[in-house]
């Protein structure tokens, strides 16, 4: 069966995800019997266009790297907005990865949910569907038949969700703690070697790590988005944002990095989240001295890391990147191999 596609956003994410498909079309095809073809596009800013038999996306990336609109496309019917890609035309999976309000999750939600309703599967980025009403998304699409996924939510490309899901199956996870923002172990890294909070800020927005706004993640806020996300999942609690404790980098220091080097400790702000004996959950945000034996203090620069804490094996910890072009588009390309195992298994 070939899997048709439909992008709902198609900003650098969705570009990075074409390219890798692109690219290891045929590897897919042998190697996991993955077959695609990309019938429809709507974008807010690029415009939109749709061809039942497939769209030349060879041809569209180099249109969008040259800035222009997908109606200049020579093909296909143009002028759909979002909503109406999702309804009408022939695609069976939706890829969602609008800009979106993480708190309120719009539009991504009104586009899952328009999707689910017309029978179709989604795999998305966006954080705010998740932390809003996950479980709620999810036994819809059982009810509906269909396939929700979002591995690139937490870590991008780095798969803590499967790890979680697949690879540890079989152990009880009592709790989790991570590096769960490149932006600020990026800055803390800086810090260390001696730079100025706002000389490492300003270093990280000339990068592209940090936003114009760092709000979001130098007060914790991305971070809190991932420990509700994963709590929710992977815990299997309900969490909401009310409920974590939330502290960023902004008030560290020079003379609290140098006296953690004293110490043999490091500064990391951490995402933690643990199921006490009493059944409640212990979640929060916080700037955290590390000793330099554990292994989320060898994690520097922009690269992410989580620890998982099993009955079965201890402390389970992954490393990766947390972001990226290539590596979110990577975690799309995850979720699309998993709805493509089942859909073989059902055939």
């Amino acid at each position: 069966m070939t899997l048709k596609l439909a992008f709902i956003g198609y900003g650098v994410v969705g570009q990075g995800l074409t390219e890798i498909l692109l690219e290891k079309k045929e590897m897919l095809r042998k190697r996991y019997g993955f077959d695609f073809s990309i019938v429809a596009i709507s974008d807010i800013m690029k415009g939109s266009v749709y061809d039942e038999q497939g769209l030349d996306m060879n041809m569209i990336l180099d249109m969008v790297k040259e800035g222009k609109k997908l109606d200049e496309y020579p093909d296909g019917k143009k002028g759909m907005d979002s909503l109406q890609t999702i309804k009408e035309t022939n695609a069976d999976v939706i890829i969602e990865i609008t800009f979106t309000d993480v708190k309120t999750g719009q539009p991504a939600l009104e586009h899952i949910h328009a999707a689910f309703d017309a029978g179709k599967h989604v795999v998305s980025t966006n954080k705010g569907p998740v932390v809003k009403e996950v479980r709620a998304l999810l036994d819809k699409a059982e009810k509906k038949h269909v396939h929700y996924g979002f591995e690139g939510v937490v870590l991008a490309g780095t798969p803590v969700i499967n790890l979680a899901k697949y690879t540890l199956a079989g152990t009880k996870i009592t709790g989790f703690k991570g590096i769960m923002n490149g932006t600020t172990n990026y800055i803390l890294t800086r810090m260390e070697e001696g730079m100025a909070y706002e000389d490492a800020l300003k270093k990280a927005q000339e990068l592209g790590y940090a936003e114009a706004d760092p709000t979001g993640d130098v007060e914790g806020l991305d971070a809190l988005g991932k420990v509700v996300i994963l709590t929710n999942v992977v815990l299997g609690e309900k969490l909401g944002w009310e409920d974590v404790k939330c502290t960023g980098i902004t008030k560290i220091t020079k003379e609290d990095i140098n006296l953690a080097k004293k110490e043999g400790k490091r500064w990391k702000l951490i995402g933690s989240a643990f199921v006490k004996p009493d059944g409640s959950i212990d979640a929060k945000v916080e700037p955290v001295k590390l000793p330099l034996s554990d292994p989320l203090a060898g994690v520097n620069e922009a690269i992410n890391a989580l620890t998982f804490t099993t009955d079965e094996l201890g402390p389970v910890t992954i490393v990766g990147p947390g972001a990226g072009k290539r590596e979110t588009g990577f975690s799309l390309l995850v979720d699309l191999l998993e709805l493509n195992r089942k859909v073989q298994g059902e055939e």
